[in-house]
């Protein structure tokens, strides 16, 4: 594998002060009547002149791969004007953080129920020499295996929590966004891309099975509330009761007390306000 090593570059602002000086010098040796001094100031200044190939610019966050005859030589991330030897031939790749969103894809999830799910991913090349020479496209390769990734997590967890300890793709958002990323770290890290941050964006029942699923849905929440309410009812009854006992209110047969309850529990549990109903006879 190919891993990042620092190439060989100079500050291209003394490389453009030495350049001229070295061009002058060689035209005071080509001045001199030698003409084994006239042939040594042609060459050098051919290879001078070709010499000023060698600038290039490096923006921030950005890395200058280079090569020569095939052979990977280094990569410079210096910021600034550079020269380095133009044979070098240098391949711009951005080092910024970047991201994407997934298409919506269908996958059927721990239970079996289609869903259409969708990621964000954030991530930026940290190692310049595998993005190049390790994989073909990396930016391709990034979103494909995002998707991937994406397909497989969904199909291990369930839409909706079965039970209160166990993690669904609906109820713990940040579980399931830690466990993404590490999946797409795990396939991207050869391609020497780091993932910042990975989430769902979009997380829905398909189309098909949408209707049903909201109806169990609605279904569960009624029940829940329900048992909620008539926890509450018991529990006001029962202290209801207590306090009628303690401060000797009244006295109740077993009777009159299953009426009480019955009454209070119907007013309590009821979904619709209640009409009370006066008695003013006497209670035996």
């Amino acid at each position: 594998m190919i891993t990042e090593k620092k190439g060989f570059s100079i500050n291209g602002y003394i490389a453009a002060l030495l350049l001229p000086l070295m061009h002058f010098g060689l035209f005071l040796l080509f001045a001199s009547q030698i003409v084994l001094l006239q042939v040594i100031a042609v060459i050098g200044t051919l290879l001078t002149a070709l010499s000023w190939l060698g600038f290039f610019m490096v923006q921030p966050n950005q890395g200058k791969v280079m090569t020569l005859f095939g052979s990977y030589v280094g990569t410079v991330k210096t910021n600034g004007l550079r020269w380095t030897i133009p044979f070098f031939i240098r391949k711009t790749l951005s080092m910024r953080v970047r991201n994407f969103e997934s298409s919506q894809i269908k996958v059927n999830d721990k239970l079996g129920n289609p869903i259409e799910i969708a990621a964000i991913v954030v991530w930026s090349v940290t190692d310049t020499a595998e993005a190049v020479f390790e994989v073909e496209d990396y930016e391709n390769y990034v979103t494909i295996q995002s998707e991937s990734a994406l397909r497989n997590l969904a199909s291990s967890y369930a839409y909706d929590p079965q039970d209160t300890n166990e993690i669904s793709l609906l109820s713990h958002p940040s579980e399931i966004a830690s466990q993404l990323k590490i999946e797409i770290q795990e396939r991207l890290g050869q391609a020497g891309v780091t993932v910042q941050e990975a989430r769902i964006s979009h997380l829905a029942y398909a189309q098909e099975i949408a209707s049903a699923m909201l109806q169990r849905q609605q279904a569960t929440a009624i029940i829940a509330a329900r048992s909620k309410i008539v926890e509450g009812a018991v529990g006001m009854v029962e202290m209801a009761l207590e306090r009628l006992k303690e401060q000797n209110v009244v006295e109740l047969d077993e009777e009159r007390k299953a009426a009480m309850v019955s009454n209070l529990l119907v007013v309590l549990c009821g979904d619709k306000a209640t009409q009370p109903v006066v008695n003013t006879g006497t209670i035996y």
